[in-house]
């Protein structure tokens, strides 16, 4: 890539979202977290965004360090973990309870966004009559979304030095290109079609850093029918 382009997304989702993507991806028990699997998964995420270069925040690291320190507490028989002499816990319990408060506290926050979405629905609703869109509304990308489904497509790649990725001819700035010029004959373009032609991993990577620059810069948008389906990609409308 050399400097052509850097891409610095800032990643809004926290650590807990990340858990509760996870556990909700794998339909995993919150009350029955199996900490060796998603502690290996939580740190494949976030060694993609460390080589994709994505703006983590330190929480994200505190929280591995605490997978990794329940991991390890998992590990001991129930009677050496006992935190007092009255009182002997699932080292799990604190996390749970954070992942539960923070569910609750995402539902309602949803819930008075798609209140609010209503109100604004009946006070600027036209007088003339309303087409409706085919098929059901399509629901926001996270940026987890995205990193599963190119993890998805690197896997598939085969093997590669990663450390050789930056090193070919690709760049963003040439992707970004083809990427919008794809995007002006269709309406939507699913998101593994944009990979089907790619040569090797760094194309691939180039092409996906292409792809979150477009959104950072609201260029572009990534829809899903529903949670964990396909993704699409599509132009934003000129304001």
């Amino acid at each position: 890539m050399g400097e052509d382009y850097k891409v610095r997304l800032e990643v809004f989702e926290g650590p807990l979202d990340l858990l509760l993507y996870l556990i909700k991806k794998d339909e995993v028990d919150i009350y029955d977290i199996p900490v060796e699997k998603i502690t290996k998964q939580y740190l494949e995420y976030l060694g993609l965004m460390k080589m994709l270069d994505l703006t983590i925040a330190g929480e994200f690291l505190v929280m591995a360090s605490t997978l990794m320190y329940i991991k390890s507490m998992m590990l001991l028989p129930p009677e050496e973990r006992v935190i007092d002499e009255e009182d002997s816990v699932d080292p799990r319990a604190d996390l749970v309870k954070q992942l539960l408060e923070y569910k609750q506290f995402k539902e309602l926050a949803d819930h008075l966004e798609e209140r609010e979405k209503e109100r604004v629905n009946i006070f600027s609703r036209a007088a003339s009559v309303s087409v409706e869109s085919e098929g059901a509304e399509l629901s926001n990308v996270s940026i987890f979304d995205l990193i599963s489904a190119f993890s998805d497509i690197l896997k598939g790649a085969g093997q590669e030095d990663l450390r050789e990725i930056f090193e070919d001819k690709f760049t963003v700035s040439d992707k970004i290109s083809h990427i919008t010029g794809v995007l002006k004959n269709n309406k939507n373009v699913k998101f593994s079609e944009l990979f089907e032609k790619t040569a090797n991993k760094g194309e691939i990577v180039v092409t996906f850093l292409a792809v979150l620059e477009l959104i950072r810069v609201k260029a572009v948008k990534a829809v899903q029918k529903k949670h964990f389906s396909d993704i699409f990609i599509e132009m934003v409308p000129a304001a």
